[in-house]
């Protein structure tokens, strides 16, 4: 099947089902829906193997320094991850307690880009989207925090996440401080 770096950039951010949809674009397969089912589920039981070696190393360059940092300051944070393991990846992670509330993706009728789940953290967060931040590595996400009317910081490529209202190459180099300029009245 026809792979590229583009296509994987792609499967970020998006459910199980439209990362399938979207690997098996121009393969020429047919599968009916049972069989991309079976398809789906064998590749969640091997990332849920693969979940269960995460450790809080794994935690991105910076992140416990930014968490820690909006919990100094009293800044509230949620997840808006469309995957079904988030919660188990914030576990392993030893990160669930720098977050006051996680969206469920399994409650969302579309996916990103649509703005559904951003909305839906920024709702269980009791804060309007106005003063939210979103952090994405994906096109998708970033659309979909745009859409919400949120401010969003890309993380990676500015070819892949140019729409970013702030964008920066790797986590480390995030701050609290650059959050904070972003919502500035």
């Amino acid at each position: 099947m026809p792979f590229s770096r583009e296509k994987n950039e792609r499967l970020k951010g998006v459910s199980r089902m439209e990362s399938l949809d979207i690997v098996l674009e121009d393969s020429g397969l047919g599968l009916p829906e049972a069989a991309k089912l079976r398809l789906a589920e064998q590749k969640n039981d091997h990332y849920r193997e693969m979940i269960g070696r995460i450790t809080p190393a794994d935690l991105l360059p910076g992140i416990p320094e930014l968490l820690d940092s909006l919990r100094e300051r009293g800044i509230q944070v949620g997840l808006a991850s469309a995957s079904l393991n988030a919660p188990v990846i914030l576990e392993r992670l030893g990160a669930a307690r720098w977050f006051q509330a996680i969206a469920d993706p399994a409650s969302l009728r579309r996916g990103k880009p649509d703005p559904e789940i951003f909305l839906q953290a920024a709702e269980l967060l009791g804060v309007t989207p106005g003063n939210c931040i979103g952090v994405e590595d994906a096109a998708a996400g970033i659309a979909a925090i745009k859409a919400a009317g949120m401010k969003a910081v890309g993380i990676g490529s500015p070819a892949q996440l140019g729409d970013a209202d702030l964008l920066l190459p790797r986590t480390a180099e995030l701050s609290v401080e650059q959050l904070l300029e972003l919502i500035k009245p």
